[in-house]
């Protein structure tokens, strides 16, 4: 019975993780933290920093303008929306739920949750939070179950009868498919929405197999859609339930507060950037959009050097642009949770991080084109600004490292002990502002957000010139490749010079910013073609 209501028993190794994880974040952690600061501040010699090098510092100030000046945007921006502008629509949500004389209105609220290859434990939780999230509803709901395994389907009823049994305002809908993918698995369950016929104001949330909702999720997200028709859709905090080594549940629990502010701050736009495939909520009338669930189901991009390229996994971004396209409102709800249970696709920190980065940034890149192409005025200024900066900020994430390492190997080695200050120093400064974001941060936090910034980048570098491949984490698939073994390998060696292309001018422009290479005098071609005679 444990183990059906969602019970799940903690390994030696989770406790231990658990915790380091909670000394990391005590004031002791942090103290230790500041005094290796100070350490290294102390062996940095004085007159190193007089005689660093001119243009190092005026590129590295530049790229800290940047940088450090839109990262405060954010922060500024995502307090404005949480602090002054959201309970205004909180208040406005919660008054549209109720009528004139004070019932419930008459929504219908869906509950699509899709499964495939997730433990029996997490599935029981699972589902039990979504039949707990239906009974709390102040309307009917239907649980639409999209699942794969017949011992799924068995154990989705099962739950059904044990905690809905005698609430009539709860149903149930079963959609089974070969495992052929989540597009699949979606496109079908939105059909068979569609069959239910829903009205204007109903809504459908699609819930992860992963991902454990709280019991309040409709009754503070229903109103939202009725208070106004241009929202079509909305996603919310997420926090982590994560089953591995201390060092993953410190690296998604910085990702996840990271996240928070970022929303928050696109929030203010009514523009979230992404709608979480965790978890995100619909106006029922988009999902019964034939148009929409196409793109879901088959989405694509035509590629100047890879054709049609056909999309594998992020569903999400594909629903994300299609609201973008279409003009509607997508809302960040920062005060309802949804807890996500993560299974690092690999126990060693560096593959799960290398191939999670790779499916989270191949589906950003994948949609980042067509969303810029829509322009600022379909988009919005600042969420048009945003898009086109994840293409910048891989590039300029990079340049601070690369302007280090050529002054440092060529000029004074000090530059590495400087870098190094500045990295500990800076980092701090960001994980002290996530006290914003979370009631607690871990003082490791600094080393994990340099790790996501450089190594993130490279990742995002490298996938940018390699659109074409796709992989899930979960399900080990990829796309098929249908182009012949010469056309493949033409593809390849295409993205590998375009790549190194695009590395060398990039390193040929920091130098040029450091004064270790001139730009040749037109004296030079002049001799060269023979005109100075």
């Amino acid at each position: 019975m444990d183990r059906l209501l969602g019970a799940k028993s903690y390994t030696r190794e989770a406790r231990s993780a658990s915790r380091f994880v909670a000394w990391s974040e005590t004031l002791e952690a942090h103290l230790a933290y500041i005094v290796l600061v100070v350490c290294i501040a102390c062996i940095t010699p004085i007159d190193s920093l007089a005689s660093a090098h001119s243009g190092a510092l005026f590129g590295l100030g530049l790229l800290a303008l940047w940088r450090y000046g839109w990262g405060l945007t954010h922060f500024v921006r995502s307090n404005i929306y949480r602090s002054l502008v959201f309970p205004k629509m909180r208040k406005v949500a919660d008054d549209c739920m109720l009528d004139n004389d004070g019932r419930a209105t008459n929504q219908h609220a869906f509950l699509l949750v899709t499964s495939y290859r997730i433990d029996g434990d997490t599935t029981a939780a699972v589902y039990r939070a979504a039949f707990e999230a239906a009974k709390g509803a102040p309307c009917e709901v239907t649980v639409v179950a999209s699942i794969v395994e017949l011992g799924d389907q068995r154990l989705v009823k099962l739950l059904h009868r044990l905690i809905c049994s005698n609430d009539t305002k709860v149903s149930l809908i079963i959609t089974r498919i070969a495992g052929s993918g989540k597009r699949d698995a979606l496109a079908y369950a939105f059909r068979a929405i569609s069959r239910q016929d829903p009205g204007e104001n109903d809504i459908v949330a699609v819930i992860d197999g992963d991902s454990i909702v709280p019991p309040d999720l409709v009754s503070k997200c229903l109103g939202f859609f009725r208070a106004n028709s241009r929202v079509g859709a909305l996603t919310t905090d997420e926090v982590s339930r994560v089953h591995g080594k201390a060092k993953f549940h410190i690296w998604y629990s910085l990702r996840f507060a990271q996240r928070h502010i970022l929303m928050s701050s696109n929030g203010l736009s009514r523009k979230v950037l992404t709608l979480t495939g965790r978890m995100s909520m619909f106006r029922a009338s988009i999902i019964c959009n034939p148009d929409f669930v196409r793109q879901v189901e088959s989405d694509y991009v035509d590629h100047w050097r890879f054709g049609r390229l056909k999309f594998l996994t992020g569903d999400d971004k594909s629903s994300w642009f299609w609201l973008l396209r279409n003009g509607y409102q997508m809302l960040y709800v920062p005060d309802v949770v949804v807890a996500t249970v993560e299974e690092p696709p690999s126990k060693l920190f560096f593959p799960a991080a290398t191939q999670l980065m790779a499916r989270w940034f191949g589906n950003m890149l994948r949609t980042n084109s067509r969303a810029l192409a829509l322009g600022p005025r379909k988009v919005g200024y600042f969420t048009w600004w945003t898009i086109f900066d994840q293409r910048v900020s891989m590039w300029t994430s990079l340049a601070g490292l690369a302007m280090v390492f050529l002054v440092g190997l060529f000029e004074t080695p000090f530059a590495f002990l400087i870098y190094i200050l500045w990295v500990l120093v800076t980092r701090y400064i960001l994980t002290l502002m996530l006290f914003n974001s979370r009631p607690r941060a871990s003082a490791l936090y600094p080393f994990f957000i340099y790790f996501n910034q450089i190594y993130g980048s490279i990742i995002k570098t490298y996938i940018f010139f390699h659109l074409n491949k796709q992989r899930w984490t979960r399900q080990k698939t990829t796309l098929a490749d249908g182009r012949s073994r010469f056309a493949g390998r033409l593809g390849e060696f295409s993205s590998a010079f375009v790549q190194a292309t695009a590395v060398t001018v990039f390193i040929t422009i920091v130098a040029l910013v450091l004064g270790q290479i001139a730009v040749p005098d037109a004296s030079i071609f002049a001799m060269a073609y023979g005109l100075d005679r």
